[in-house]
Formats: structure tokens, sequence, C-alpha cells
């Protein structure tokens, strides 16, 4: 008897926990919310594995943000034949993924590094980088297959996205008053963040329609721009690019290719970084102390006037004609050559 009422415990407690789950989905796609990836150090060091690819079959990006949203991957490896291993993080400086990259023996291929000249031009934003790479050395077997177990599942279920709906998250979403000198914690709109399993961002459509939800994210962009922290310069400026020289030397040494692209940016967000951050001093002083080539938006009409909605970022759309646009130059003008791949 104790037996078959602990079997009816365990069915009820089971439907309970199941009506749960199904009523939170159902309440958070009815809310808009999407199914995504987690961009944890998991899904990064699943994507570094795969950069010994040979050379002509695969290109890899690092960066910040910007280029996990202009990127539309997809296109690209329609486009290049080639496979898009993106390796950037939102929030942090590529230099760490760069120099990680240059003390690899057996990386040897194509390398795209996007600016952000905030965020590259840093003393900070490497905890993700570290955490990322220190993850990728040490995983076991069961930590990879458990990443392979893990895919399908979350890609299927909104509810799992850890940035958003863990407890964790929707603790940082209450609005407490803020504290003299502490910044609050980004409250980005879910429509803003999707991760796909290439790590590419894709903004949903109802955050492109949606001009409150944009308005949202400038807020934020607006709050960082209150830091009078002054920006990289003299001697730590002079140290940055001769360590980053050092790392595109090491690539280049192993018959890798390095170029250096500028995403857009437009706005308030640009006039600020184009005021703290004035080409000469920094990109064109990038490219001729490293040699490297590079590729500035501005310079392209095609993408020059490209919109991004919330001033730093483009739209899915967008991204679609800048990767066209970005493949083209790479061809035409670059003398970057891909028709082996597509053979």
């Amino acid at each position: 008897m104790q037996t078959h009422l602990s079997f009816k415990s365990a069915i009820l407690t089971l439907i309970i926990i199941l009506t749960f789950l199904v009523s939170w989905e159902l309440y958070l796609r009815h809310k808009g919310a999407v199914a995504d990836y987690d961009d944890s150090p998991e899904l990064w060091a699943h994507s570094r594995a795969m950069v010994y690819e040979p050379a002509a079959r695969a290109t890899v990006f690092i960066g910040s943000s910007r280029i996990k949203y202009d990127l539309d991957i997809p296109l690209w490896e329609s486009l290049t034949g080639t496979h898009g291993i993106q390796l950037a993080m939102v929030g942090s400086s590529p230099r760490h993924f760069l120099a990680d990259l240059a003390n690899d023996p057996d990386f040897k291929g194509k390398l795209v590094v996007d600016v952000t000249e905030v965020l590259f031009f840093s003393k900070h934003g490497n905890e993700s980088p570290d955490a990322g790479i220190g993850y990728y050395k040490k995983r076991t077997p069961a930590q990879k297959v458990s990443f392979v177990l893990d895919g399908p599942v979350e890609e299927k279920l909104a509810f799992l996205s850890e940035n958003q709906y863990s407890l964790n998250a929707l603790l940082k979403k209450l609005h407490i008053a803020n504290r003299p000198g502490v910044y609050p914690e980004p409250d980005f709109p879910p429509g803003f963040t999707p991760t796909m399993l290439n790590r590419q961002n894709k903004m949903t459509p109802d955050f492109v329609a949606d001009t409150n939800q944009q308005n949202q994210v400038k807020a934020i962009w607006g709050v960082f721009a209150n830091d009078r922290t002054p920006p990289m310069s003299g001697k730590p400026l002079d140290s940055v690019m001769q360590s980053v020289k050092s790392d595109v030397d090491k690539i280049k040494a192993r018959g890798g290719q390095v170029i250096f692209v500028r995403t857009p940016s437009t706005g308030f967000f640009f006039m600020g970084e184009q005021k703290g951050f004035p080409r000469k001093a920094y990109w064109d002083r990038l490219l001729a102390v490293t040699g490297c080539q590079g590729i500035y938006f501005g310079d392209y009409p095609a993408i020059a006037r490209l919109d991004c909605p919330e001033w730093s970022h483009l739209s899915p759309q967008g991204a679609i004609t800048y990767t066209r646009n970005l493949v083209s130059i790479l061809e035409k003008e670059k003398g970057w050559n891909f028709n082996a791949a597509r053979q």
C-alpha cells in the first residue's frame, strides 16, 4: 500500500513539474521569447576546436559583439565556400583571442579581427575570454559529450536561456536604485540577444520593428558613455600596439593571413567613438604598426550607409548586406582567394 502511494505521489509531482514547465515555456513564447544557445565558455570552446581546418576551407573571426551580429555566417559560407568560425565575445577585447591563436603553433589559417576601439584598446573585458580559453584547454571528454547531448534540448526550449530566464538573470532585472559609482546590470531585451549554435547573434523581427526595445538598448549605451575613463594613450597604447604586432607576426610566419575590420556603428555611439578614438591615432596606426590590411566600413558607400537599430549592431538584413560586401572587398581589393573552397 505504501509503495502504491509513493508511486502515485511521484506521478503527481511529475505532472505538477511538467505542467509548470510547459506553462512557463508557453508564457515566455507569448511574450516573444525565442529558444537559443547560452553564449557560454562551453559554446565558445566548441567553436575554438574548429580552427584547425585547412586555411582554404575555413575563416576565423575574433572581436567583440559587432562581428557576432554583423557577419551572416550562412551567407558567408554560401558565398565563399569556407566555414565561418565565430570566436568573438560580447563586451570583450579580442586581444586575448589573438594571443591565444598566435601562441598555438597549429593555427595557420585566415583570421579576421574586428575592432571596436573602446574594447580593443582597453585594459578590461578579459574575464570572458579568459574563461572561454581556460575551459577549452581543460575540458574533458565527458564535458564534450554533455555539450552535444544538451544542444538539441537547449535549441528547443526558451526557458533554458541562462542569460534571460535563470533565477540570477531574473533577479538582475529587478529595478533597484543604483549606488553612486556602481553601474546597473545591463537589462537587454530578449529580442536583442539570441545566439545561434554557430555563435552568431541575431535580432528578432520584433526587436527590429520595436523602437521601444531599441531605445532600451540605446539607454544602456548611454550609461556606459558616462564612464569618464580617458582612452588608452601614451606608453600603454604603445605596448598594446607592439603586443598585437607580435601576435600578428607569429601567425603570418606560419603562413596565416590576418586582416582587421571596423564594422558599422551609427548615431550617438559613432560620434562618441570618433571623438574618443580618432581614426588616425588608433585605426590607421594599428594597420601601420602591424603591416596588415584593413576594411573600415566608412570607406565603402554600400556599407557606410547601413543603419544600426540601436547604434552599435546591424539588423539581420543589414548583416546580409554587410557580409555580401565584405566578401566582395576581400576578393576584389584585398587579394583573398576563395576559389579553391568553392570547387
